[in-house]
């Protein structure tokens, strides 16, 4: 029997997506154990072509009890949405709905701490897209964005200096990017730009370039680091 904590996959019905919107969410180990308990939450999203399954199949939640039970990071949540659709924001409303209806339902659903100060986005490669969008666009809802091998969304370029520019000093995100050194050419490009963007606005941010290539077996090598950078601010 696994003495860690566990993943649920669930899903629910919004106006803003044709089909239901399928997440897995991971649930610390204490958290059926004290439930007077409040969790900062983390969301991952996926790749394109990937699903929800993704994050869990890198080792989001073995890595995570690991580290909670060493006492390393504070117990925190987990969720992983199912993106189906590999459009721009433009024509995907999956953006859309984690903002109005996702993150609003898990705060309903689970003992969430629902502050800007306890959630967190990320996201790999197509991710880490939407990861920058949501956590541009709507500061008010993230304090850490996280791209992994991640681009700027083509409908983004535009918009992304205007977000910069309006960004309210006491509502900086803390920025993680990384990428590898054999990634692939338009999304080194991409990501070279948005970092070099990010310097020219002063916003404060980690760059890292690693060995790999794009792929899972890149991506699983640095979770660790991922998870600690994520819940680094949240106490123990």
């Amino acid at each position: 029997m696994r003495s860690g904590g566990k993943v649920e996959v669930s899903e629910f019905t919004t106006i803003l997506l044709p089909q239901p919107l399928v997440y897995r969410i991971y649930l610390p180990p204490c958290y059926d154990e004290q439930p007077e308990l409040y969790y900062p939450v983390l969301y991952l999203i996926h790749g394109q072509t990937y699903a929800d399954t993704q994050w869990d199949r890198l080792g989001v939640p073995e890595v995570a009890d690991r580290l909670i039970a060493a006492g390393e990071v504070s117990p925190f949540i987990v969720v992983m949405p199912r993106d189906r659709v590999w459009l721009e924001p433009t024509e995907d409303n999956f953006g859309l709905a984690m903002e109005q209806s996702l993150i609003p339902w898990v705060d309903e659903h689970y003992r969430t701490i629902p502050e800007r100060e306890y959630r967190a986005v990320g996201g790999l490669s197509r991710g880490g897209a939407w990861a920058i969008h949501l956590g541009l666009s709507h500061p008010e809802l993230f304090s850490a964005v996280g791209l992994h091998s991640g681009f700027v969304f083509h409908s983004d370029v535009q918009p992304v200096h205007l977000w910069l520019y309006n960004l309210p000093e006491g509502l900086l995100p803390r920025i993680y990017m990384d990428i590898a050194d054999a990634d692939r050419p338009e999304i080194v490009q991409s990501a070279t730009w948005l970092e070099e963007l990010l310097t020219r606005y002063d916003v404060p941010h980690e760059w890292h370039i690693f060995a790999g290539e794009h792929e899972e077996a890149y991506w699983k090598a640095h979770v660790e680091d991922y998870l600690r950078w994520y819940s680094q601010e949240w106490g123990r």
